[in-house]
């Protein structure tokens, strides 16, 4: 990644979503692929060197217990359902890293240790330590921006789901046909659940919504491009670029408002409605200067203050 020119430090989220990350509209979009790769790319190497230290953390203490195949299967298992529950949870993500792998690996370990299988002297201590661990790292992740932490309950969830179904080969080490039937039904009720609900999720409302509202940032381009250099526009050229404008932006409402109308989250829903206030701001503002044919009055600036307004709060979001 960094030979073509991704940054060692900080990789830009098209730069991850190029190389395979787990990007809602592009995985959903059939490229279901990105729920695994997206296990094997880090957000800068400060990202990949603090997820090998736990990997090497809790694979140092579990492997011996699994062995290489279990081990393997669980951690490709769990990253690909913490993928998928990264893209139930969010409305538009960009998420990569092995985290949610890892995490599936540490539910593994918990369930272990919440059975005979390891002995009571050693479980304690391991206890301790794993749930330290994973109640900081959550807690941490709720606090702290830019963490996925529905990939990360989706791998701990999942991983002590797999971890208590392994126990029976775990118990019966010498049966090659308990071992046989865990690694080939385990995988199997894995990938049929994780195809279930991409297709659920593929077929959702909100991926038609994040589908449709590139057309609306394609409309505001354009619609904001009539007022770019104004002082050096022609009268002539400016006032037909305001016309366009305010068509773009009366477009643009309507296909909020359509939008809107989805099964979609709270959280979009109040979105869509600040879009909407933005675009009708929007309109005033060119309706103003297509009457007025200048800019500098005061209901225009008004405006332009609520707009600067309005567009904070978006970003916040």
């Amino acid at each position: 990644m960094v030979c073509t020119g991704v940054s060692v430090f900080e990789p830009t989220g098209q730069s991850m979503v190029d190389w395979g990350a787990n990007a809602t509209v592009a995985t959903l979009n059939g490229q279901w692929w990105r729920l695994i790769s997206n296990c094997f790319i880090h957000f800068g190497i400060i990202h990949l060197l603090m997820n090998m230290y736990a990997l090497f953390f809790v694979g140092l203490l579990l492997e011996p217990f699994l062995g290489k195949a279990k081990f393997i299967t669980a951690y490709l298992l769990t990253g690909i359902i913490a993928s998928l529950t990264s893209l139930w949870w969010h409305d538009n993500t960009v998420s990569a890293g092995a985290s949610g792998a890892i995490f599936g690996l540490y539910g593994v370990f918990l369930a272990l240790l919440s059975t005979n299988h390891i002995e009571r002297s050693m479980r304690n201590g391991l206890l301790a330590n794993i749930g330290v661990f994973v109640i900081y790292n959550l807690v941490y992740g709720s606090f702290k921006g830019g963490i996925d932490n529905a990939a990360h309950l989706g791998g701990l969830l999942s991983g002590i789901l797999i971890g208590y179904a392994l126990m029976p080969s775990l118990q019966k080490p010498d049966s090659i046909k308990i071992k046989r039937l865990t690694l080939i039904s385990i995988p199997v009720i894995a990938i049929i659940f994780s195809v279930i609900t991409y297709n659920v999720l593929s077929k959702s409302d909100r991926l038609i919504y994040q589908k449709r509202i590139v057309e609306f940032y394609d409309m505001e381009n354009t619609a904001l491009s009539a007022l770019k250099d104004s002082d050096n526009k022609s009268e002539q050229v400016l006032r037909s670029g305001l016309k366009k404008g305010i068509d773009y932006w009366k477009r643009s409402i309507n296909l909020i408002t359509e939008l809107d109308h989805l099964t979609l989250s709270e959280k979009l829903h109040k979105r869509n409605k600040k879009l909407i206030h933005y675009c009708q701001l929007r309109l005033q503002s060119y309706q103003l200067i297509d009457q007025h044919n200048h800019t500098d009055i005061p209901q225009i600036q008004q405006i332009n203050e609520k707009i600067k307004s309005t567009i904070e709060e978006l970003s916040s979001q």
